[in-house]
């Protein structure tokens, strides 16, 4: 008693018709919420947040403006784009290839355009 699902979309039986639906056992039995959108859960399996986002169901995405540990902010809008290292007159290979992967990892990891 207690247990709640998000219905999959090939659902069966009781659950049939009722994809992206949560389903809760009562006890008098399944009962099904319709998601609105911002509904938030906890999905305890893999231990992270499912949020009803346009239709559709996000697993593990976080959304903000910022990130904020012990009231400082390490995280926030993604800044503009960085050009690669290019020109000079005298050129480190190395130092050069440290920056380029520098840059890569941030835009990768969306910190700055591309």
């Amino acid at each position: 008693m207690g247990d709640c699902y998000i219905v999959a979309p090939e659902g069966t039986d009781a659950w049939a018709g009722k994809s992206q639906f949560v389903a809760a056992w009562t006890s008098g039995g399944w009962r099904f919420v319709p998601p609105v959108e911002g509904m938030l859960l906890y999905e305890r399996t893999s231990g992270t947040w499912a949020v009803f986002r346009n239709a559709a169901w996000e697993l593990g995405s976080v959304r903000g403006a910022a990130l904020v540990i012990e009231g400082q902010q390490v995280v926030g809008p993604r800044a503009a784009a960085i050009p690669s290292p290019s020109g000079g007159t005298v050129v480190d290979v190395e130092g050069r290839a440290a920056v380029a992967a520098i840059l890569d990892a941030l835009r990768q990891h969306g910190l700055i355009d591309s």
